[in-house]
């Protein structure tokens, strides 16, 4: 079931979800606004490849910055910390979408790393790329994204449980951490 504004504000009011710094404002029908942050992380352009499994081809040429604002220009990929920290019980998951507004600006907020598990705690690190021909300016702390949360049964091991939660308590853009993964070749 995908909550709405009360069921929203209800759960935020009693310490279930936990959203810091929270915003009654920014309360819609069916989800929770989200603000970009202040922390953004990209690579170099270049011909060097990237391999998942290999850590620092991973942390390599990259650059980063914290910034109140940012230019992101066309075809640019971009990891930015969203300013909200979230914290999930184990039975609500969320998803992280982008606004229609910034949308039809050409910022794409997540690839495919939009799903939020129960039991995370942590800023969301937002995956951006701008499709747009024109570089766009965006600012630390403009309404970026929205969160839709779910309820579910309750999670047998929660994401805060599990012993190789790559992600949990991050605090700005990270980078992959795929290599931490077992390799599974055939």
């Amino acid at each position: 079931m995908i909550l709405v504004d009360w069921q929203i504000m209800d759960r935020i009011s009693r310490g279930q979800i936990k959203v810091e710094p929270f915003e009654p404002g920014l309360i819609q029908p069916n989800s929770l606004d989200i603000r970009l942050g202040d922390h953004f992380v990209w690579y170099v352009p270049g011909d060097r490849v990237i391999d998942p499994y290999d850590k620092e081809s991973v942390t390599a040429e990259v650059e980063e910055m914290n910034a109140n604002e940012v230019i992101l220009y066309p075809g640019q990929f971009m990891l930015a910390e969203t300013k909200e920290v979230l914290s999930l019980p184990d039975n609500v998951v969320a998803s992280i979408e982008g606004k229609s507004s910034i949308a039809r600006l050409g910022i794409e907020l997540h690839q495919t790393g939009g799903w939020i598990d129960a039991g995370f705690i942590g800023s969301i690190t937002l995956e951006m790329c701008n499709v747009n021909q024109r570089p766009v300016k965006m600012y630390a702390g403009m309404p970026i994204g929205q969160l839709v949360f779910y309820t579910t049964e309750r999670a047998e091991q929660p994401y805060n449980l599990k012993q190789d939660a790559k992600y949990q308590g991050q605090r700005q853009a990270t980078l992959s951490r795929y290599h931490e993964n077992q390799r599974f070749i055939q």
